[in-house]
């Protein structure tokens, strides 16, 4: 019935699997749970296997970090069931019916379901702050703007997908770091054919990077969308992107050279500001287009 798949990074899975355990066991179904640690530290692998103690539970260490693609469709060989369920390990589960909701939503003929994901209401320190805002403002999407555009805006932290449809898509393996691996699925499902059910099952995402560590994994997705951008040559999937409809606009009126002097002429202050805590999204906005701009000329 219900396959679930949690890729392992660095973080305290316990709290995770056994909410996910209690819950699928109160629905009665056939079910298991997939835990694959992608090469963490040691100290929270060490506390991360005790959960292989419990019923239905696979526990898996890799030897070396494969990165966010590539461990997703390793599940694959792993799995027993039909629908695979995929949470970020840093995932929150916030409803006591959480799986139950996944289950009821569950037809043969609905490919994949997303279920949303929110922030905490409660304001971080200030060093936490630029991911909190950037989460809050542009990740958070209510269920009624995903139903008007829903490949836009599916996210890999909380989804389910036929066994068979992952086989037949895949995570794209070439991107390797953070950042746009959810934004290409998205883009292939759409291309293939395959509806994307939206529900109200969101979970909570509980693990805020510094801002200076946030900064830092941009400038990683902001590589990754420039080498989709170059392997895929589809103007459909640039036309979807609005980062990179600023920068055909930009292109078109001849400016690109402008913006990028500017840009990198205050590059130090804008990271100063940012990194301080200074979370203003129109100027994290711009730090992303220039860094885009610097990179694709």
């Amino acid at each position: 019935m219900l396959s679930i798949c949690i890729p392992v990074y660095n973080y305290h899975v316990e709290k995770l699997v056994r909410d996910l355990h209690n819950q699928a066991s109160a629905v009665n179904i056939n079910f298991e749970i997939i835990c694959i640690d992608d090469y963490s530290d040691t100290n929270y692998k060490n506390q991360n296997k005790t959960i292989a103690g419990l019923s239905h539970v696979k526990y898996i260490e890799l030897n070396e970090n494969i990165g966010r693609s590539k461990i997703r469709n390793l599940f694959l060989d792993y799995v027993s069931y039909s629908n695979l369920l995929f949470l970020d390990c840093d995932a929150e589960v916030i409803s006591d019916v959480f799986v139950s909701r996944y289950v009821d939503s569950i037809t043969s003929d609905i490919p994949v379901i997303f279920g949303g994901l929110c922030y905490s209401s409660e304001k971080p320190q200030k060093d936490f702050l630029l991911r909190w805002k950037y989460g809050r403002a542009k990740e958070v999407v209510s269920l009624e703007s995903r139903l008007k555009d829903p490949y836009k805006s599916f996210k890999t932290i909380n989804f389910l997908i036929k066994k068979r449809v992952l086989g037949s898509i895949k995570f794209d393996e070439r991107i390797v770091g953070y950042g746009h691996e959810d934004t290409w699925f998205g883009y292939q499902l759409k291309k293939a054919g395959y509806q994307i059910k939206h529900i109200d099952n969101p979970v909570m995402h509980t693990q805020l990077e510094t801002n200076k560590q946030f900064i830092f994994k941009t400038e990683q997705s902001i590589e990754n969308l420039i080498k989709i951008v170059k392997v895929a040559n589809d103007s459909e999937f640039e036309d979807s992107i609005t980062l990179l409809q600023t920068y055909r606009k930009l292109k078109r009126i001849k400016v690109v050279f402008l913006v990028a002097l500017f840009f990198w002429i205050s590059k130090p202050v804008i990271s100063k500001l940012l990194v301080s805590g200074f979370a203003n999204q129109k100027l994290f906005a711009f730090y992303k287009l220039g860094l885009l701009l610097n990179k694709l000329g």
